[in-house]
């Protein structure tokens, strides 16, 4: 899938790994549950750990897009929450570590809490 990456000066720049915003070509549109950092074969929470969270988050992510038909490069905008945005740097390097350029475009929001007590939950929305 080639994505049209859209920036404008006439906005403030990414302050990190993600698009202003995304124009998908024309495919099948994926939208993804939430995913938190539970462990598939057990259920339970990988850590208390916020990068094990994260990291397992984006593994259960993919494995979701995958069973779908898609790729990461498929996604064309991802949601972040945090229930500690003091953390956001930690999710920002690891997003940026993961995902392939280009960027998809991406909200992050400041949560009270989350299921099973997570810290991290990522959603995405994909065109295959």
């Amino acid at each position: 899938m080639s994505k049209a990456i859209i920036h404008t000066n006439a906005a403030p720049a990414a302050v990190g790994p993600y698009s202003q915003a995304v124009v998908a070509p024309a495919g099948r549109t994926v939208y993804l549950s939430g995913q938190i950092g539970l462990t598939p074969s057990t259920g339970i929470m990988v850590s208390e750990d916020f990068q094990a969270q994260v990291r397992q988050s984006f593994a259960n992510m993919q494995a979701v897009i995958e069973a779908a038909g898609g790729r990461l490069d498929s996604i064309v905008k991802l949601t972040l929450f945090l229930t500690d945005l003091g953390q956001f740097a930690i999710a920002n390097s690891i997003m940026a570590e993961l995902l392939p350029e280009p960027f998809p475009a991406r909200s992050t929001v400041g949560v009270a809490s989350l299921p099973k007590g997570a810290q991290f939950e990522i959603e995405a929305i994909l065109v295959i």
